[in-house]
């Protein structure tokens, strides 16, 4: 049973090659060298999970075929023969690989098993230094493609240190040096790309999303990445969906337009966002952006699919298009000979069924991840020139490049290629490349926009006015609610942030939008604000104009006042010598209240002053409480109107409830006003208080 699988395998293979009736010779799949480079692509692809009731390997050979992944096979087969046709880079040593077709994410563990064997073998050791020469048959790999066959096969390879160099597996999970120490890859992480999609929403201030992910390794991360990368802005996800071979596209469209959402971001592998934008144009979704991720913004398909402009504008991000020298001329080479492309003998999945594909077929595909493959061959034939210390058109024969020893030289890596300066950080990720920023227009052609620089610093440009949007000039938008006009507080309405009612800030308060949009502040005891108002103003002492109603009335009560001042004055002096003058105070006027207390004693009645004196102070201090009061309450500019008023008030009580009475004893009662008057009141008092 140990050996079924490998002569399943084998047996296919050999059945289809004398179906085809094909002589024994080498495989595009295979390549003999000095040092063997292993390689998996995807491509063909399981779509959805495969049942088995026995054990059995996958047949990729009869899965659907990805032309894009098929192009980016032959890339690595034209690297390689590209460095050993170089007579620098490793003068007489050749390099030869062992591809295979990874059509399932986890179930294509044949040949990951027939990599990291040697002679057919795979034996565990203990002492590392004594069996290095039984470590694996292959220095280093090229690929997966894909996060999710990356999770399940990097495991094997990392326990031996065996370099990976992916050119597609994007998952933030892979910078985690402590999991993954001989993982590197040539493609940024899932954190670059949802940074430039964030950029892009920004940019267009677009606060109301949809997230739809795959619903794997890959997805998942992204998902997560972007829920993380907006939490402190403006933008609010209003629907989010895992996607995957069972999903009802109907019932996610009808749930996006019940949340009236215009902007989705699409963050799937190709095949998946094939069957969405089919499944929408087919639903005839419209009037949305559509932002997509690096694996699928420059399909080759979708953009000339029939009613594609029906669903609205697509955005996307994408890996910048690098035109590989030569690779035309080696496709076309390659398609023109007469071979068998399944010769050979072949391990499982080392054969493709694609001999009815041109050349241009293969070149006029979706040209994404074609610089990460190419980029990804250098590093490593780059990484084997350094072991072997290769110079002045030879290498040392006397040194034995082990994987643990490519894997130390690829960390160090810095070359040139294509005018890019490839290197890699502490976490195994890439220092170069850019992102470019793509929309499809309506000639079906996908059209660059922009752009997104990582090193030596983040740049972002975007040029808006190329962008056809399905609304003609203008972008469309896309909010839950409208923002609020100036002066208005926002008061959320529901759990998202973005989805608010707007309620004008009262006056002595203001709203800042830009610390809190949420709350109205109250100003300062020494500030005002009008209602709706954005800042408080200092306040500032408004004088009430002499031509004023109330002015006029306060300067009459003056002119009043000064009268019957001078009125009592001229009375009291003709009257001086009177005993109402005298009990007023006389000359001692000034010190009246000084004398209250006496007043008060790959006297009776009209000599008792304290009455007269009390009354008037309880009005002095009536008048000021209410003053006060009304000072405390109110910051109009009508304050300093009642300050003047409460002055006058406190004046005509004296003047009115203190020397009135007299003025009036004087002028209309004289006879109370001599000295037998008050003589009799004191005898009479005197035998009230004997009695």
């Amino acid at each position: 049973m140990k050996h079924f699988l490998p002569s399943l395998c084998l047996l296919g293979s050999l059945l289809l090659r004398a179906l085809t009736q094909c002589p024994v010779h080498t495989s595009e799949f295979q390549l003999e060298g000095d040092h063997l480079i292993g390689g998996l692509f995807d491509i063909h692809h399981v779509d959805g999970p495969v049942y088995h009731d026995r054990p059995e390997a996958i047949d990729c050979a009869s899965q659907p075929l990805i032309l894009s992944s098929y192009r980016r096979f032959q890339l690595m087969r034209f690297s390689v023969e590209e460095i050993n046709n170089s007579t620098n880079l490793l003068p007489n040593v050749s390099l030869g690989y062992e591809i295979f077709d990874q059509c399932s994410d986890i179930q294509n563990f044949p040949g990951i098993l027939n990599l990291i064997s040697v002679n057919g073998l795979i034996q565990p050791w203990g002492e590392p230094q004594k069996n290095l020469s039984s470590v694996s048959k292959v220095i280093a790999v090229v690929g997966p493609f894909s996060s999710t066959e990356t999770l399940s096969v990097a495991p094997l390879f990392m326990m031996n240190l065996i370099p990976i160099v992916s050119y597609g597996a994007a998952s933030s999970a892979f910078s985690e040096k402590v999991k993954y120490p001989s993982f590197l890859r040539t493609v940024h992480s899932n954190k670059d790309v949802i940074e430039v999609i964030v950029n892009i929403i920004l940019h267009f201030n677009w606060r109301w999303v949809a997230f739809l992910n795959s619903d794997d390794e890959f997805g998942i991360d992204g998902q997560e990445l972007f829920i993380k990368r907006i939490k402190d802005t403006e933008i609010c996800l209003a629907y989010t969906k895992g996607l995957n071979h069972n999903t009802n596209y109907s019932k996610i469209f009808r749930q996006i337009e019940a949340q009236r959402v215009n902007i989705i971001i699409v963050f799937v592998p190709k095949m998946t966002a094939e069957a969405l934008i089919e499944s929408a144009i087919q639903l005839n979704v419209t009037n949305k952006v559509w932002i997509a991720g690096d694996t699928w913004s420059l399909n080759k398909k979708l953009p000339n699919e029939k009613g594609i402009r029906n669903i609205g504008t697509v955005l996307g991000v994408s890996q910048p298009v690098v035109t590989i020298p030569g690779f035309s001329n080696f496709i076309y080479s390659f398609k023109s000979q007469t071979h068998c492309e399944n010769a050979g003998q072949q391990f499982c999945n080392q054969f493709c069924n694609c001999s009815n594909l041109s050349a241009e077929d293969i070149i006029s595909m979706d040209p994404s991840f074609s610089f990460p493959v190419y980029s990804a061959v250098h590093a490593v034939a780059n990484a084997i020139h350094n072991v072997l210390q290769c110079g002045d058109g030879t290498c040392n024969d006397n040194i034995t490049a082990y994987p643990h020893m490519v894997l130390a030289e690829l960390k160090k890596s810095n070359f040139t290629l294509l005018n890019q300066s490839i290197q890699f950080d502490e976490n195994g990720d890439p220092k170069f490349g850019f992102y470019s920023i793509i929309f499809w227009n309506h000639s079906g052609d996908t059209e660059e926009v922009g752009f997104y620089k990582f090193h030596p610093s983040a740049h972002f440009f975007i040029n808006k006015t190329r962008i056809q949007w399905f609304t003609d000039r203008e972008a469309p938008t896309s909010v839950c609610s409208p923002e609020c006009p100036v002066g208005h507080a926002k008061k959320p309405d529901g759990i998202h942030k973005c989805c608010f009612n707007c309620e004008i800030c009262l006056n002595g308060t203001y709203i800042n939008s830009t610390e809190d949009p949420y709350k109205c502040i109250n100003c300062k005891e020494t500030e005002w604000s009008a209602e709706g108002s954005t800042s408080c103003n200092l306040r500032v002492v408004e004088y009430t104009p002499f031509t004023d109603s109330e002015a006029i009335l306060i300067m009459v009560g003056a002119w009043a006042l000064v009268g019957l001042t001078l009125a009592m004055s001229v009375l009291f002096a003709i009257n001086y010598n009177t005993p109402i003058v005298r009990s007023a105070g006389g000359p001692m006027c000034f010190l009246i209240l000084g004398c209250l207390s006496l007043c008060s004693l790959n006297l009776p009645k009209n000599y008792n002053e304290a009455k007269a004196i009390t009354f008037c102070l309880l009005l002095l201090i009536l008048t000021w409480i209410i003053f006060f009061t009304v000072h405390v309450l109110y910051r109009g500019k009508y304050i300093q109107t009642l300050n003047a008023l409460a002055v006058l008030s406190s004046l005509f009580s004296f003047l009115l409830w203190y020397f009135l009475p007299k003025c009036y004893i004087i002028i209309f009662q004289p006879h109370k006003n001599t000295q037998q008057y008050f003589q009799g009141l004191i005898q009479n008092y005197t035998k009230t208080i004997s009695q």
